[in-house]
């Protein structure tokens, strides 16, 4: 009994140790400094881009890197506008460099904005969804750069949800800006591996290539647990919420809340109706993270998931639950569209309209995910 406490102990330890050290890409300046010298740069970045505390633009110009302009995902430069506002192009008020957005109208670097520069670096934390708009963002900085002959160097950093591969394989004629590729919903890759895999894949426009360099997280594998420093996006707060988003974000196309207007969105679900369930929130307008949200100022039912394992995996077993609940799939769906957009397919709800559970469901997209596996698996920088 002893030595089986001892090895359990033990392997904890080893487990926080070796979470302890990994390194991301942005902290191993000694990789990446001499590529950078007598570049003028563009920076990718957001407010997930830091080299310990400090962030990656401060670090860059305090060692002299010519950094001439930043570019910013959705969600902005600081990380502080919600899901799907418009953001404008600015000025930083710390260093004076102009801020190019690219969301909203525009999503890809044009050449008048690429002028000048030699070298990109795309440096932002994900949470591998594929349709977690990072990731696109990404697609078109590789075009641009490749168009343009212009290097690209990606900073990875682990994906909290790098563990397994999960979902619908997204079909060609589903193709939006929150899924550009045919890869599942939970694609068990870093964004550095995703950058190669869309190189290798021809997946550009024109299939043009990008001249990438990654700079790799050192002392990971795909099966370690990595909490995030910093929340990615204004409602992934935790690592609850960063579990859970590839499940709840459905929930995006229905009128059921899934917390946005409180302080644990992404980890609570909810629809005005005590028949929906016991546990109560009332989404309220939050700055810097919900304006408006969906139910504002309504009593929601449903349920608190904030109790879950962090173990949990993909699964639409919560939205097929709430599909039920409801006579008229209108009350519940507000956005057919949408949520076809977000599964990156038709297939799915169909089968939900049919009856079909989530076993059957999952299973029908076995072969897709096989075939995928199979081409991730030239692409990988860590062990599964």
């Amino acid at each position: 009994m002893r030595s089986l406490l001892f090895f359990a102990l033990f392997v904890g330890f080893a487990a926080r140790l070796s979470a302890q050290e990994i390194v991301c890409g942005a902290d191993q300046p000694g990789k990446y400094l001499s590529l950078l010298e007598g570049k003028h740069v563009g920076l990718v970045v957001n407010q997930t881009s830091r080299v310990g505390q400090e962030h990656l633009l401060d670090f860059l110009l305090s060692r002299n890197v010519d950094v001439e302009k930043i570019f910013s995902p959705e969600h902005g430069f600081r990380g502080d506008a919600d899901a799907g506002e418009h953001v404008s192009d600015q000025k930083d008020v710390k260093t004076g460099l102009p801020v190019i957005s690219l969301y909203g109208d525009n999503k890809k670097p044009n050449p008048e904005q690429m002028k000048g520069l030699d070298l990109m670096v795309f440096d932002i934390q994900d949470v591998g969804v594929r349709f977690y708009t990072y990731l696109s963002t990404l697609h078109y900085v590789m075009e641009a750069c490749g168009e343009e002959n212009i290097s690209l160097l990606v900073f990875d950093r682990p994906n909290p949800n790098g563990d397994y591969v999960a979902g619908p394989v997204l079909n060609p004629d589903f193709q939006s800006f929150v899924g550009m590729h045919p890869i599942p919903v939970v694609h068990g890759c870093t964004l550095g591996e995703l950058a190669q895999m869309v190189n290798g894949e021809g997946w550009l426009k024109d299939h043009v290539k990008c001249n990438l360099t990654v700079i790799p997280v050192a002392n990971y594998t795909h099966h370690m647990s990595y909490s995030l420093p910093i929340k990615p996006s204004p409602n992934l707060p935790n690592d609850r919420a960063i579990r859970l988003y590839p499940s709840l974000c459905f929930f995006e196309a229905t009128n059921v809340s899934i917390g946005r207007g409180t302080y644990f969105p992404f980890q609570v679900i909810g629809y005005p109706g005590p028949d929906m369930g016991e546990f109560e929130f009332t989404p309220t307008s939050i700055p810097g993270m919900a304006k408006n949200p969906k139910q504002e100022g309504e009593v929601c039912y449903g349920e608190d998931l904030r109790a879950d394992t962090l173990a949990c995996q993909f699964t639409l077993e919560y939205f097929i639950h709430y599909y039920n609940k409801f006579e008229n799939e209108a009350d519940f769906l507000s956005s057919p569209r949408w949520f076809n957009l977000l599964a990156g397919t038709d297939e799915v709800l169909k089968m939900i309209r049919s009856g079909a559970n989530w076993s059957e469901i999952e299973a029908s997209w076995g072969k897709d995910l096989d075939n995928y596996k199979q081409i991730r698996r030239k692409y990988l920088l860590y062990t599964e």
